[in-house]
């Protein structure tokens, strides 16, 4: 699985022209997931994200979760982070995984960042054309890859 993980203002889905998905302060979590991907993947990166201290505390140090700022998260599925540009310029998806495989562990991880911060998280709709609007804070922007944990 890969993520692009902002700290945003705010963030927002629109499909056909009407906003469906909408937070204030909080996580903007753009989930890729592999043919190869599985629940343990899910499961470590929902706990990382759930814990990631990227919020400012009183002395403007990152330092704060998600939970401490009370602040909300969206995840939209994004197939493209799969991408493979080895070869042309013409991206392949071939290691994007399918609806079949892809779905449940969208829905796990989405299930696994609720219970770990308590809060219901807003969604895109999977494999929707969605326009994402956000303002991303800081910016701060941290990208998790489960093959390559660093």
């Amino acid at each position: 699985m890969k993520t692009v993980i902002q700290r945003v203002k705010y963030a927002s889905v629109t499909i056909d022209g009407k906003v469906t998905a909408h937070i204030d302060q909080g996580l903007l979590i753009l989930l890729g997931i592999a043919t190869d991907d599985d629940r343990t993947a899910a499961d470590w990166l929902a706990r990382k994200a759930a814990a990631l201290r990227i919020f400012d505390d009183e002395n403007g140090v990152m330092n704060k979760d998600i939970q401490e700022i009370n602040g909300q998260i969206l995840v939209v599925s994004q197939f493209t982070l799969l991408a493979s540009y080895k070869k042309g310029n013409r991206p392949s998806y071939i290691h994007a995984a399918g609806h079949e495989t892809a779905i449940p562990l969208y829905e796990h991880f989405i299930a696994q960042l609720a219970a770990l911060t308590g809060q219901p998280i807003v969604t895109g709709t999977f494999g929707a054309d969605m326009k994402i609007e956000l303002l991303n804070d800081g910016p701060v922007t941290i990208c998790m890859d489960t093959k390559h944990k660093e």
